[in-house]
């Protein structure tokens, strides 16, 4: 019923109306969303944890009151006196729906535990940490010189190391003196360089040759990604990731700044959400890696603008309006507990700078992975996420723009759409003759029309379909003649395969029957049309700093972000996504801000190089560029309706047909296709 409550799945984005006192695990299994359970709803397992959200979701259209769910009942108040419930936190299978509610379901609830594909890619890095390891040998106490220890071991450092000016953490005197005479004046000290004045992080008695560990985080919209790095060896000893808990807020940067303008407290709510996050993220790489978190002395962090300022504490309302100031863009050194990160007491944390309102020390990163500044050719780098993040230039000049692509490209907006988790497809082909359809889904490298596939997916089942699936379907279904250059599906009569169905005014394709275990998948006109207004974002930024290069070519393409690495550039080249470019110049960077991150965790020299970089970096804002509505209508055809794409086309022959006819002819009206 329409006046039932509305209730909101986070991350899943799914949806429905449930009479009051449905539970909401029940809710959960009626709409697909992936919540585990497997005590029988009887409160035991806690499998089936969640958090529901309240105050003013304008996104959703929804004002979440606190009466929005049940009260505690005995069960939760069981469960939370013997094994303790995270502040916040709800069993789903005895709290029920009274009211609208927007609810998240937590990692470690799902079944289909999140891919965080930010892996962290091969790279030669010049090893020059800021923190390092000294022996030195202090002089004993003398009754006719005297002096403290801390003065002396200060001066061994200058006398055998000639380091100068060194000072020291307030937490490292209380036991400096019994690890002095422990070590018998021979101590090793932790010295954090780099920052000011070199500074005595930690010591240890007599020779330490352990390991010491930084982390390079990239801290995105969606996902959070982490490096744990031997900073000895530049060896990345763990990588892990899980979803930004800050989703329940708003998948899009846009919503969450306006849960912070709606709700008082929501940017402090959002703050404690992303810091709790990282000390999970931190303990989960730690104890994959078997070390102890207090060996985590440095840590460097990349993050857009938005989440730049709510993982400071600072308030992001005015990034959700022009002129979009920051509250500060330069980089930053602080001290990992200033921002409650549970890792070495002295830990420090550096921040690369950002770039601009909208072009954060993520780009900053990218660009020092990348290098566009010292490139010969002109490159475009693209950094594919909620929210694009565009360079174009060379060693002569360097532009940089943003552009809101949305969270299409990731799964959401999608009808059968899904974060990347094992039983999602992510790989689609087309026979351009039969309109059959065959995928490989994430988890198993068997296509779906390989003898045994069946049988290999049988415990994850096909359970929707993720960004880069949704992209290479809609692409292949562009080069089948499925869907014409404005976006419309045809018919079964026009198309001539019964996988195109009637969908209300419009078509869907069939791209999975389904089973009684797995729903059937289609790609319908409003999927489409949701790539379609990502994709028209993120090539008109690309051509508005064409514009200001006064260029029509660039000479090679680079796909960055844990997404770019899984598209072909052929697909993304189809849907018109990028600038037209010889297939071979178009190449994947893999997580390029996560590797940036970790050549500035590695190699303290390069903070100040990508400083200087960034205070030379040309920032253009779409938000006021005329022809950018002009580029972003021509960007809605696929490939683009007035730009020809004449490699694309020389390698890929588009077919020339329409379905915007009114009526059923078989093969549509045949036009002139302009891109």
């Amino acid at each position: 019923m329409d006046n039932d409550p509305l209730v909101i799945f986070t991350p899943s984005g799914k949806r429905g109306r449930f009479p009051a006192g449905t539970p909401v695990l029940t809710a959960a299994r009626q709409l697909g969303v992936d919540l585990d359970s497997v005590c029988g709803g009887r409160g035991i397992c806690s499998k089936c944890q969640v958090t529901p959200s309240y105050g003013e979701f304008s996104k959703h259209g929804v004002t979440v009151a606190p009466d929005a769910l049940s009260e505690w009942n005995a069960v939760e108040e069981r469960y939370d006196r013997k094994r303790g419930l995270a502040k916040g936190r709800r069993l789903g299978c005895q709290a029920t729906i009274q009211h609208d509610v927007v609810i998240d379901v937590p990692p470690e609830s799902q079944v289909h535990k999140q891919v965080v594909r930010k892996r962290a890619e091969a790279r030669d890095i010049v090893m020059n940490p800021a923190v390092r390891l000294y022996y030195v040998e202090v002089e004993e106490p003398d009754m006719h010189e005297p002096s403290g220890d801390l003065e002396r071991l200060i001066a061994a450092l200058e006398n055998q190391w000639e380091i100068k000016g060194v000072e020291s953490d307030l937490h490292v005197l209380p036991y400096l003196q019994p690890v002095l005479r422990k070590g018998g004046w021979g101590v090793t000290v932790a010295l954090h360089q780099g920052m000011g004045a070199p500074r005595i992080m930690h010591l240890w008695p007599g020779l330490y040759e352990g390991a010491l560990y930084g982390l390079a985080v990239d801290l995105g919209s969606t996902t959070i990604a982490a490096h744990l790095c031997d900073l000895r060896t530049g060896e990345v000893v763990a990588s892990s990731g899980l979803m930004n808990p800050q989703i329940r807020f708003g998948e899009d940067l846009m919503s969450r700044v306006s849960y912070s303008m709606m709700n008082p407290g929501g940017a402090g709510e959002m703050t404690r959400a992303v810091r709790e996050g990282m000390n999970t993220l931190f303990e989960q790489i730690a104890t994959e890696a078997g070390i102890d978190r207090a060996l985590i002395m440095d840590s460097v962090f990349v993050m857009n603008p938005v989440m730049h300022h709510l993982f400071l504490g600072i308030d992001a309302y005015e990034l959700g309006q022009a002129p979009f100031a920051l509250a500060t863009s330069n980089a930053l050194h602080l001290r990992a507990a200033d921002l409650d990160l549970e890792l070495h007491p002295a830990a420090r944390t550096y921040i690369l700078p950002c770039i601009a309102g909208h072009v954060g020390a993520d780009a900053a990163a990218v660009t020092l992975s990348e290098a566009p500044d010292k490139s010969e050719d002109l490159v475009l780098v693209v950094d594919v996420g909620t929210n694009a993040e565009i360079q174009l230039g060379n060693k002569n000049r360097l532009l940089a723009c943003s552009s809101p692509t949305g969270p299409a490209f990731e799964g959401a907006q999608i009808s059968a759409g899904q974060r990347a988790a094992p039983g999602a497809i992510e790989r689609v082909e087309i026979d351009p003759a039969t309109k059959e359809p065959r995928f490989r889904v994430i988890g198993c490298d068997l296509w779906s029309d390989d003898p045994g596939f069946s049988e290999a997916i049988a415990a994850t089942g096909i359970t929707g379909i993720c960004g880069s699936g949704i992209i290479e379907a809609i692409a292949e279904m562009r080069m089948a003649g499925i869907v014409d250059a404005s976006g419309l599906i045809g018919s079964a009569e026009q198309v001539g395969t019964q996988r195109c169905i009637a969908d209300g005014r419009t078509h869907s394709y069939v791209l999975w029957h389904g089973t009684e275990d797995s729903p059937r998948i289609t790609v319908t006109n409003p999927d489409i049309r949701a790539i379609q207004m990502a994709k028209a974002a993120l090539y008109s930024g690309a051509r508005l700093l064409m514009d200001k290069l006064g260029v029509d070519t660039v000479d090679r393409v680079v796909l960055a972000g844990a997404f770019g690495a899984h598209i072909s550039p052929k697909h993304a080249m189809v849907l018109g996504m990028i600038p037209d470019c010889a297939l071979d110049k178009v190449t994947s960077a893999g997580n390029a801000a996560g590797t940036g991150a970790r050549i500035a965790l590695l190699n303290s020299d390069t903070r100040a190089e990508i400083e200087e970089t960034v205070r030379n970096i040309e920032k253009i804002e779409t938000a006021i560029e005329p022809r950018f509505q002009e580029h972003f209508v021509n960007a809605s055809a696929l490939p683009n309706s007035a730009e020809p794409f004449p490699i694309l086309n020389s390698v890929v022959p588009l077919p020339d047909v329409s379905f915007n006819t009114g009526g059923e002819d078989s093969g549509g009206r045949r036009r002139r296709r302009r891109g």
